[in-house]
């Protein structure tokens, strides 16, 4: 009986194994072929966000002049980009890469996942979890395109202009600049993660739609905070352009969760009638 579970242990880990090769294997084709075009790749993704021309900077512009409000217009990015380590540029060229084919192989990443966890789960498991693959999927390329159009651009507009003194110019290395663009973008695809990681904890009896409005308050001074240190003005325009989206995945997180919990009790109400019908 033991060398059945430890066989049986073995075969798990040997198909987990595959799919993490499978996973690895198309993460770095994926940043094989980023590297092949980095000049692009650093040319229009990853030097856009700096650039006064870029797509976000044109239509808060256009919006600063509908509203009147002419802090919106962001006119100047004072800055100036270096590489002061022999291997800073090389190294960067690799991260971005890294970057780049980790947010592309990320759909097929998920759905190896799921081929390794779907044979474990119950029917009724299934069936809750359908469309899981592209759910994770959507919401974290909705995270990245938050991050790299919204997060990315006013956060170097703003470290760009701040300043304590006019003695010291803004000249940002190589490493600092792709770090933080990546940080943004990478942990704004994680965040938008919240409604399916509250789903599961809601599934698991973990969380509860009434301990997470109870804590609406809380999170709403966390996004205002976080939506005031990073936005380049003052005006409460440019800080809703970052705080509504965030709120808004957090009531739909709740939702999501209220759904959820409906659900379990239903079934688990079915379950019991079905145990008493069994037992009489």
């Amino acid at each position: 009986m033991a060398e059945e579970k430890e066989m049986a242990f073995l075969d798990h880990l040997e198909e987990l194994r595959w799919h993490v090769v499978r996973s690895v294997a198309v993460i770095f084709s994926m940043m094989i072929l980023a590297f092949v075009f980095t000049k692009e790749i650093f040319e229009y993704i990853v030097f856009a966000p700096g650039r006064v021309d870029f797509v976000t900077f044109r239509w808060l512009c256009q919006l600063g002049a509908s509203t009147g409000i002419d802090e919106l217009c962001v006119t100047e990015i004072p800055m100036k980009i270096q590489s002061r380590f022999l291997m800073g540029q090389f190294t960067m060229q690799l991260t971005a890469s890294f970057v780049i084919g980790l947010v592309v192989a990320f759909p097929y990443v998920t759905w190896e996942l799921w081929r390794f966890i779907k044979p474990g789960l119950h029917l009724n498991e299934k069936r809750g979890s359908r469309g899981a693959v592209i759910s994770i999927s959507a919401l974290f390329l909705l995270g990245i395109s938050f991050g790299y159009f919204i997060l990315s651009p006013m956060t170097i507009a703003f470290l760009a202009n701040y300043s304590i003194s006019d003695m010291i110019s803004n000249e940002f290395d190589i490493t600092s600049y792709v770090s933080t663009i990546s940080i943004l973008v990478l942990s704004s695809g994680i965040l938008f993660q919240l409604p399916v990681i509250i789903f599961f904890l809601t599934k698991v009896g973990i969380v509860t739609p009434k301990l997470l409005r109870g804590y609406r308050k809380h999170a709403v001074v966390a996004i205002l905070i976080i939506g005031a240190v990073i936005t380049p003005s003052s005006d409460p325009l440019s800080l809703s352009l970052i705080s509504i989206p965030l709120y808004i995945l957090y009531e739909i997180s709740i939702f999501i969760s209220a759904v959820e919990l409906k659900r379990k009790e239903k079934r688990e109400l079915e379950e019991l009638r079905a145990d008493q019908q069994s037992s009489s």
